[in-house]
């Protein structure tokens, strides 16, 4: 079964009309994308949009054999004129299925939210699944789900969904999960790239024809990421954002509740908003033992509050007991997690603070500080396959 993507952007197109963004300011070349639209084997099209004969052709194929059109959501704006000799466009009921004479099977999904999705079945075997723009499937269970080759979503919008069909085993890891319905949310070329592959989907120009099944081009996740950055750098977002396409996170928050402390309290609440709700949360300083056990994705928030946390316990603070083993002491404890994340088989992301960037510390304990955390984050990042700094909300990729 063969796929081609008449367009790949959101209904709006990228750049969209009249906009002065810079995402959309530097949407040009193969960056620009027209409205999603996907043609399957030259029998059905999914999505009919402006131009889409046109985009068709440009890619080497016709509508000439197109046998039916179904739409995955309302169309806003004037009318989509049909182009003559294609069927009239269609949205199927959920749960519906329809059989195509050229042997595709299609079956309407339903969505959480306004539109349908399309599961397509080619004469092949090979299973492909279309959701429509800001939609997730809705009422997966594991034992009704079923696994796809391809699955073409909007993942830069609704990563959840992804979330989901992971959850069930409709998204394995040879599936070919491929972004559409892209929109200027994210600045396109290498931050879109980044961030697509951090979820495991990539992104293709309009007017690629794929094989459904073929595996190839499928971005490994990295295993090991740190992620560093100063105060409100969006670090901890960006984190978050690596793993919000995955289920069953643990998010592990090293800086415990802090009774007392107010202004704590509203970062904590700030954090917790912002994650999704099957993530699980651990709070301890005990790395070691969360790292060696199997399970899913790990993020732990932060480091620079695991070592004050240790610091504390070697005696740190005290040149007397620094001297008399505190030093050694806290050594062996950063050795030991940094071994925890090489052996590490689950997949871990750690954030941090950058801080030897700025004023030099007036006390002898924070210049110890600052030393000590620069130390513990560069035999982290030593462990890792990709490590990230993030400046003013944007990410720098020092290694992967």
């Amino acid at each position: 079964m063969e796929v081609t993507l008449l367009g790949t952007g959101a209904p709006a197109g990228l750049p969209r009309p009249d906009c002065p963004c810079a995402a959309c300011a530097t949407a040009l070349g193969p960056d620009a994308r027209a409205a999603t639209a996907l043609l399957v084997d030259g029998a059905l099209l999914l999505d009919l949009t402006p131009g889409a004969a046109f985009a068709a052709a440009r890619a080497g194929h016709s509508l000439g054999g197109v046998r039916q059109v179904l739409l995955s959501h309302p169309h806003d704006g004037p009318p989509v004129e049909v182009p003559a000799g294609l069927p009239q466009p269609v949205r199927v009921p959920d749960g519906r299925e329809l059989t195509l004479l050229t042997g595709h099977r299609v079956r309407a999904v339903a969505m959480d939210a306004g539109g349908t999705g399309y599961a397509v079945t080619g004469p092949d075997g090979r299973r492909l699944l279309y959701l429509p723009p800001g939609g997730a499937p809705a009422g997966l269970e594991a034992a009704t789900a079923e696994s796809y080759d391809m699955v073409l979503a909007d993942v830069v919008g609704r990563p959840d969904a992804l979330a989901r069909l992971r959850a069930v085993g409709s998204v394995g890891p040879t599936t070919d999960v491929l972004a559409v319905h892209l929109d200027h949310d994210v600045p396109p070329g290498g931050e879109l790239r980044r961030r697509l592959a951090a979820a495991g989907a990539r992104a293709v120009p309009d007017g690629t024809t794929l094989v459904v099944g073929a595996y190839e081009d499928v971005p490994d996740v990295p295993r090991r990421t740190l992620v560093l950055g100063g105060a409100r750098s969006g670090k901890s977002v960006e984190a978050e954002r690596r793993l919000e396409a995955f289920p069953d996170v643990l998010y592990v928050a090293t800086g415990g509740t802090r009774g007392g402390d107010t202004e704590w309290a509203v970062r904590v609440a700030a954090h917790r908003e912002r994650r999704p709700g099957s993530w699980r949360t651990s709070e301890t300083t005990d790395l070691v033992p969360v790292l060696a056990a199997d399970g899913p994705p790990v993020l732990i928030d932060c480091l620079s509050l695991w070592l004050t946390d240790v610091m504390d316990e070697v005696g740190a603070w005290d040149d007397a007991e620094w001297a008399g083993g505190g030093e050694k002491a806290l050594r062996e404890r950063v050795r030991e997690l940094t071994e925890a994340v090489r052996c590490a088989r689950r997949p871990v992301v750690a954030v941090s603070n950058e801080v030897g960037s700025g004023i030099v510390p007036a006390t002898a304990s924070g210049r110890r500080y600052r030393d000590e955390l620069g130390r513990l984050n560069a035999a982290f990042a030593a462990e890792c396959e990709q490590v990230l700094l993030i400046v003013a909300g944007q990410a720098v990729v020092l290694r992967g």
